[in-house]
């Protein structure tokens, strides 16, 4: 294929790590699809991981959390440089802030976008004051900016896509593939390992993430004498209003069974050494974590919420529980560490539904006919 015919693609990510954890199978698929890939990012250690893959990384500053006007317009503006320069044929904004601050940037060009809301996160789990503003100003801001001819929101589960349609997106504008894609031949099914019954959590330290819930359960199996262990692979993120402290953090420590191990480069190495791959989360879009312990055949005990239910179907491949309640996470712990048949039962049951539906394989695909239509279209 010769380079003019070469469709230009540039994805916005507000970190690098976040493109190359969650946003490389797709991209990978679109390399491969004939795309020429670009990618607009806060750039901190992943910068030569991202051109290793042949893709032409452009630095941006983007500040998560961040509240300044300067900041986010000095943002646009970049993105909108970059975009004017390159003239890209198509536009994968990925998350609530790069699909806001993306879209505004691309205001008056005629540019076909995919807005990728990987999960509504706090501004539609918090119950704060701050959180119902914040909703009420961005459900507005969506309505703007992703009812537009040239526009598809991309959803990971029917929950937020249910949500989108309340705000008064148009469904028809509305696409739903479920998740990023995990590479099913890296991570395959592994023994479980010897020694006590280990849990394993991954994922950023955030309160909505449920990870306070996790250590209470944990703290109730250790009063009913069951010798348990729990690992937590993470770091809090001072970015997001629901981190847990960094002092909170090391505390788990010092609690009799669990090892905080901040954050994991290898994530295999984590569900190598734990029997149960734990997330109670109060909203996902669909999550990783779940998706890669999975694949490893590890059983899953997960909240009844948006996203987590869609990988951990309660009695097939783990066990569900309610939002917030220790008491029901610890009675799930437990009754799957005292059978390791049935641990062995909804293992294999979880890696066989990630190959067949969310590989990285399966997701690439789903996503690059979505990139063809919407240039086929180009409403």
């Amino acid at each position: 294929m010769h380079k003019t015919s070469r469709k230009t693609l540039l994805y916005l990510a507000n970190e690098d790590w976040a493109f190359i954890q969650h946003r490389l199978p797709m991209a990978r698929a679109a390399r491969a699809a004939g795309f020429d890939v670009h990618v607009a990012t806060n750039v901190s250690d992943h910068a030569d991981a991202i051109r290793a893959e042949g893709f032409t990384l452009h630095p941006i500053v983007l500040k998560r959390g961040s509240r300044s006007p300067i900041g986010t317009l000095a943002s646009m503006n970049a993105i909108r440089t970059i975009e004017q320069r390159i003239r890209p044929q198509l536009l994968h904004h990925s998350g609530l802030q790069c699909c806001v601050l993306g879209g505004f940037a691309a205001l008056g060009m005629a540019i076909p976008q995919i807005n990728a809301m990987t999960g509504l996160g706090y501004t539609f789990t918090g119950k704060s004051t701050r959180a119902r503003m914040l909703r009420f100003i961005i459900s507005a801001v969506l309505r703007l900016l992703l009812n537009r001819n040239n526009s598809t929101a991309l959803v990971q589960n029917p929950d937020d896509q249910r949500t989108l349609e309340n705000v008064g997106i148009d469904p028809a504008r509305i696409a739903l593939i479920p998740g990023s894609g995990v590479d099913t031949d890296v991570l395959k099914p592994l023994p479980e390992p010897d020694g006590p019954v280990t849990v394993g959590f991954a994922g950023r330290l955030l309160t909505d993430k449920g990870i306070p819930a996790l250590v209470t359960a944990h703290e109730i199996l250790q009063t009913r004498g069951l010798d348990t262990r729990l690992l937590i692979a993470g770091d809090p993120d001072p970015a997001n209003p629901a981190s847990v402290s960094l002092q909170e953090a090391q505390r788990w420590n010092s609690l009799p069974g669990i090892t905080w191990l901040g954050h994991v480069q290898d994530i295999t190495s984590l569900w190598r050494d734990s029997h149960i791959a734990v997330l109670p989360s109060h909203r996902e879009g669909l999550p990783k974590s779940l998706l890669e312990a999975a694949a490893c055949g590890r059983p899953l005990v997960a909240t009844d919420a948006p996203g987590c239910r869609e990988i951990a179907i309660h009695e097939q491949t783990g066990l569900l529980v309610p939002i917030e309640d220790p008491q029901a996470l610890a009675d799930a712990i437990g009754e799957l560490a005292a059978s390791r048949e049935l641990r062995r039962h909804y293992g294999a049951a979880a890696r066989e539904l990630v190959v067949e539906k969310m590989s990285a394989q399966s997701i690439g695909a789903a996503v690059v006919a979505l990139y063809r239509e919407q240039l086929k279209h180009d409403r």
